[in-house]
């Protein structure tokens, strides 16, 4: 199977630089709305697009809301890890979860399953939020 080459273009690069720009995880549609509020024209379905590659290569992390509607964000470590999410505001935190990958990795085993990955989120409330009520 040949992986298509991922050009590297200015929407893309527009795109990347809003998504750097910003803290915590934010929808296709915030990142949109940021590049028109600097001056971009770059239509919503670009924006997407650039995003599913940016994802599928690995420059941003994804996260998947209850809603089923997909995040992104620019992490701070490219290692496999976790997060902790505030569901009031977003505030986002990268966490390790050794438990995790060797349950992970202990499950598969179990039941012969090779080349095993996961996501995993933990949805809260961060101090700040429950301190403003």
């Amino acid at each position: 199977m040949n992986t298509p080459i991922r050009r590297n273009t200015k929407q893309r690069a527009a795109i990347s630089e809003v998504v750097q720009s910003l803290s915590n995880f934010h929808s296709a549609q915030d990142i949109h709305a940021e590049l028109a509020k600097r001056g971009s024209t770059v239509g919503l379905s670009t924006v997407y697009r650039a995003l599913a590659a940016m994802a599928a290569d690995g420059d941003v992390d994804t996260l998947l809301r209850d809603d089923g509607e997909t995040l992104y964000r620019q992490c701070a470590d490219a290692a496999h890890h976790h997060h902790l999410v505030c569901r009031q505001c977003g505030a986002t935190v990268e966490v390790d979860g050794p438990t995790v990958e060797t349950w992970t990795q202990r499950i598969a085993a179990e039941h012969d399953f090779d080349d095993v990955s996961h996501t995993l989120e933990v949805f809260g409330r961060c101090a700040q939020c429950r301190a403003q009520g």
